[in-house]
């Protein structure tokens, strides 16, 4: 059966000039489930954020150890050859972007500022 609307409603209060109906209808069962809730204010604390156990001091710190050492961590060897070939990646790029600069300053100079 299909929900009565708001117009609907209203239009049935209307006709029966305010006074309220003879017998009232049922709740829906939602509605009755929702009343049967515990408001969470009604809840303590500890159920309204969600912890169900006290957690003992440092078993973040412990748990966060115990994950570092299952990390592969590079060798001395891979750390130095990483870091050469970042300084060598940087100048290129620097390199790149000189010669760039040194090629459209006269464009830039005499065209676009018109010096």
């Amino acid at each position: 059966m299909a929900r009565e609307t708001r117009r609907q409603r209203r239009d049935q209060r209307k006709n029966s000039g305010g006074k309220p109906a003879a017998e009232p209808k049922p709740a829906p069962s939602r509605a009755r489930a929702r009343q049967a809730q515990v408001r969470p204010s009604m809840q303590p604390a500890s159920t309204q954020t969600g912890r169900r156990e006290r957690r003992e001091r440092g078993r973040f710190v412990k748990e966060s150890w115990g994950e570092l050492k299952k990390v592969e961590w590079p060798s001395r060897s891979q750390v130095i050859q990483g870091t050469i070939v970042v300084i060598i990646a940087c100048f290129i790029v620097g390199a790149y972007l000189y010669a760039a600069d040194q090629i459209f300053k006269p464009f830039v100079r005499n065209v676009l500022l018109g010096q």
